[in-house]
């Protein structure tokens, strides 16, 4: 008897064989990458769970069991080997910022902890500390700070709280949710910002019983501070695009868009592209302000990618992007509503709450968005519209329908973005004028920004119903995700989890939960999503907004190679796991762009070194105080014409390459 025969059992007889005979190169054409042995989660039409894929030219080959995937192995063909992890679509995260994403990852980052007044100025202290060398006339930006958590905590703070500071330098401290800016008398000496200063368009400055500026710009108040900040270099807004894409790729994200950006956010990434440094497919929502805006707009968008996605990945612009209103949490309270935020005329102790007279901002009327929708429509654009209060949502569906009688024949994929607050009656029309929920699943939970003062403002009604992915769902919406960074930290298991069970993770350092017991447990009773419906938020729903869903967000036969190893199985994992996961390897097109744990070898040398810099840059020594290393030039600059973005509430740190929204 063959030595062969005597020592190996059936089963390695077997797969020997199986894998001789694909090494033939006989019949099907081999593969250039194959993985197997593992729990393929396609998200296609019927759910199919296959064990293995096979990839050629940038797309799949083939799905299907380990036995039959053998044909597709060649002697070049490289199999990488799942050993029962999860592999699945690569998510697309269909709305964040992600310039200033990247951007936010190399200045003074304030982690979206919850601060009293003097934490606040022992971390920008720090801050100021670690970059001495910087002189005494350049400004220090600070990110990432919860303004809702200090109010609760403490009391806004103002430019008089910043005098603590040591330190004559201009300081600019912006709010997570992009909608405060705070300031010191320097840098509000270097804006021209006093007491006869008028509050702008769609923004406002805090004032104090004199009617002086107290520090604080909302909205277009923001952007009025922020536009005395020089602006960056173009080299500069490169290093932060390439940080974005360090963490969208270890994020397992294949495609996002980039959620009102303009012409020079077009500009880097192609910069990028053309240097073979895109490591995702990047869609642009164009930032509009009127129908007037849109002929400019379609030159922008004509000079990104034309026709289908192939599968070394690019820039599209396909969509314009607006704001409704601003946000529905406190203290900001101006997301509009159909009535009026409350009050409370007790004390923080025994509050009693009563109606105001504050119903929000809107800041697009009924008229103006429906002649905008239909010129969007006439000239090929989608729309994607900022949301969160009832009132801003019920004029984006009154003007999606008056927009679809007039073009009924018209391929139209609107969405809204948000919708933190819907009222019941509206819950059905999403379904009814085909207009795609696009939320940010991980504000489903309670935090400084959903309980305490918003809680309050909004009323027990309101918060009974406060975040309704579930109640959307349920009533036919097409339910998409959406990340929202740098609002957030960016955490996109965090997120996934937080959609299906509408908490947070206490063991998780991103998660409010971590923060504080009082941001443990649900937000509210309102109905969570399946793990499936996250799942198709975060893939295939997603590859339709972006109008990808013919190219990506599904594993089938045909599509782009765009998947994801995942090191934990998300259908598997108690509820309480689900946000302690990561993607373990990153492919776009066929290609490997990141890779971890046991699949690291899986990177090219070039990938590799430019993720080692990434970190490098990111993860810097000073980095416990946010500090960028390698800083040159000088600071952004807020918003400028050339990138289309709009000087009014349009979250308050628009920047020059994109904004928060």
């Amino acid at each position: 008897m063959p030595l062969l025969s005597r020592l190996a059992t059936p089963a390695v007889l077997a797969a020997v064989l199986a894998t001789l005979a694909g090494c033939n190169d006989g019949g099907t054409s081999p593969a250039d990458v194959v993985l197997r042995g593992g729990k393929v989660v396609t998200m296609d039409d019927q759910r199919t769970v296959a064990q293995a894929v096979a990839v050629k030219d940038g797309r799949i080959a083939f799905v299907g069991s380990d036995a039959d995937v053998t044909t597709h192995i060649g002697r070049k063909t490289r199999v990488i080997e799942l050993e029962g992890r999860m592999l699945m679509p690569g998510f697309i995260d269909a709305h964040l910022h992600s310039i200033a994403g990247g951007r936010a990852l190399l200045v003074c980052d304030l982690q979206y902890q919850p601060l009293t007044r003097p934490q606040l100025v022992e971390k920008l202290q720090a801050c100021l500390d670690a970059s001495q060398d910087r002189g005494p006339d350049a400004w220090l930006e600070a990110v990432n700070w919860d303004r809702q958590a200090t109010a609760n905590l403490d009391a806004d703070p103002t430019a008089q709280t910043l005098t603590a500071l040591a330190t004559t330098r201009p300081v600019v401290v912006t709010s997570s949710d992009f909608h405060s800016t705070l300031a010191n008398v320097r840098a509000l000496q270097l804006a021209g910002i006093t007491a006869a200063t008028p509050d702008p368009a769609g923004g406002s400055f805090l004032r104090d019983a004199q009617g002086n500026p107290t520090g604080i710009g909302i909205d277009g108040g923001g952007f009025q501070i922020k536009a005395a900040i020089p602006p960056d270099t173009q080299e500069d807004v490169l290093k932060q695009a390439r940080a974005a894409l360090q963490a969208i790729r270890a994020q397992g994200i294949t495609s996002f868009m980039d959620a009102a950006a303009g012409e020079n956010t077009l500009r880097t990434y192609q910069t990028l592209q053309q240097a073979g440094e895109l490591t995702a497919r990047v869609n642009l929502a164009l930032s509009i302000q009127s129908a007037d805006d849109i002929a400019a707009l379609r030159a922008v968008a004509d000079a990104g990618d034309k026709g289908d996605a192939v599968a070394q990945p690019g820039v599209r612009a396909r969509i314009l992007k607006l704001f409704m209103d601003g946000v529905v949490n406190a203290p900001a309270d101006n997301g509009a509503l159909l009535q009026p935020y409350f009050q409370n005329a007790g004390t923080p102790q025994a509050p009693v709450l009563i109606p105001s007279t504050n119903y929000g901002a809107l800041y697009f009327e009924q008229a103006r968005l429906q002649d905008i929708m239909v010129k969007a429509i006439d000239n090929g654009f989608d729309i994607h519209m900022h949301a969160t209060g009832d009132r801003g949502v019920r004029t984006v569906l009154n003007a999606l329908q008056t927009a679809r009688q007039q073009r009924p024949q018209a391929d139209f994929r609107p969405a809204i973005a948000h919708a933190e607050t819907v009222a019941v009656s509206d819950y059905a029309r999403f379904a009814t004028e085909d207009v795609m929920a696009t939320m940010s699943f991980q504000w489903g939970v309670r935090a400084s920004f959903s309980v305490g003062l918003t809680e309050q403002h909004l009323g027990p009604d309101r918060f009974a119903r406060m975040e309704p992915s579930g109640s959307l769902r349920r009533a036919g919406a097409r339910i998409v995700h959406g990340s929202d960074w740098p609002i957030d930290a960016f955490d996109t298991f965090l997120a996934l989890k937080a959609g299906v069970t509408r908490s947070g993770d206490p063991q998780n350092p991103r998660s409010p939960a971590s923060q504080s017991p009082d941001y443990v447990g649900r937000i509210n009773d309102d109905p969570a999503l399946s793990r499936d419906d996250v799942l198709a938020a975060i893939t295939r729903h997603a590859a339709y907004q972006l109008r990808l869903d013919q190219q990506v967000g599904t594993l089938e036969k045909g599509k782009l190679a765009d998947l994801i190893i995942l090191e934990q199985d998300f259908l598997a994992v108690p509820d309480e796991e689900l946000a302690r996961n990561r993607a373990l390897l990153t492919m776009v097109g066929g290609q490997t762009v990141y890779a971890t744990g046991p699949y690291e070898s899986q990177m090219s040398a070039a990938t590799a070194t430019r993720t080692a810099d990434a970190r490098a840059m990111i993860l810097s020594p000073k980095g416990s105080a946010g500090m960028l290393v390698h800083q040159v030039g000088k600071r952004v600059h807020v918003c400028t014409p050339g990138d289309g973005h709009l000087p009014f509430g349009q979250r308050a740190a628009l920047r020059s390459t994109g904004s928060a929204g």
